[in-house]
């Protein structure tokens, strides 16, 4: 009887020991596991933002181009020749003669990380209220290091994954677009009509 007791007690499993180094074994399997998605995780959460970046410098331009059309700013007056395509315009050195867009409305001087600078180029020729113009638009971010931007033919030599992280020397967004000649007294076709209907307020 005695016997066959000892042998029971001897044929039972001995787990109480292994919990300890189970358990350390699962966290350093999970920390690994975290290490290796965490890069993922971060430049996801980085080119997310880059994407709403870009939304918004997208919207900074259109904002500028259909004032320009309306008459509501004044035209760029740096200037390019569009038959050479060899003379690119520089970026600009400082924020004077840039317009600002503000992406949120606060008493705030344009500079926050969330607005932006727009730089318009037109082209040469006549009287740019006479014969309209081709317009060249760059959007820079307003926290970007200016003296120190670089032009979109230099930006397309960076790969999408460069600028995907938030470059600031490179321009978010460039456009080419046509504004239309203005009117007589030097009114946009727009701001003539709402003259002329005393509308448009």
């Amino acid at each position: 009887m005695t016997k066959h007791k000892q042998h029971q007690n001897l044929s039972q499993p001995r787990d109480g020991g292994y919990t300890i180094i189970e358990s350390l074994v699962a966290m350093i399997v999970v920390s690994v596991l975290m290490i290796a998605i965490a890069p993922v995780m971060a430049f996801s959460v980085a080119t997310r933002v880059q994407a709403r970046r870009v939304e918004q410098a997208t919207q900074a331009a259109r904002t500028y181009i259909d004032a320009l059309r309306t008459g509501a700013i004044a035209s760029p007056t740096q200037t390019y020749n569009p038959s050479d395509n060899s003379i690119i315009p520089p970026a600009p050195a400082d924020k004077t003669n840039l317009y600002c867009f503000k992406s949120e409305q606060t008493s705030v001087l344009c500079g926050s990380n969330k607005d932006f600078y727009v730089q318009g180029i037109r082209s040469l020729g006549a009287k740019p209220t006479d014969t309209g113009y081709f317009l060249k638009v760059r959007v820079y971010r307003a926290d970007a290091p200016f003296g120190s931007l670089i032009t979109d033919k230099q930006a397309q030599q960076d790969s999408v994954a460069n600028s995907g992280l938030g470059n600031p020397t490179v321009p978010l967004v460039v456009m080419q677009t046509e504004i239309p000649p203005t009117t007589a007294g030097n009114s946009s076709a727009y701001r003539s009509l709402c003259d002329r209907t005393a509308g448009c307020k």
